[in-house]
């Protein structure tokens, strides 16, 4: 794994959404996969965009 994991915040501002929608999606098991590391939720970089990428494909 070449990419650092990503927080909350992160994924936020590369989605461009509140943080706290992240944390509605997932409780809804919506929006890209998350991975619990003890009480904190990392997103793996490749597993968002791929999330963005089968959005795009929806939409088509």
């Amino acid at each position: 794994m070449n990419e650092q994991l990503w927080g909350v915040k992160d994924v936020a501002e590369f989605l461009r959404v509140p943080v706290q929608t992240l944390y509605q999606w997932r409780s809804r098991n919506y929006g890209p996969r998350g991975i619990r590391v003890g009480r904190h939720v990392r997103y793996r970089p490749q597993d968002v965009r791929a999330w963005v990428d089968s959005l795009v494909q929806e939409a088509v």
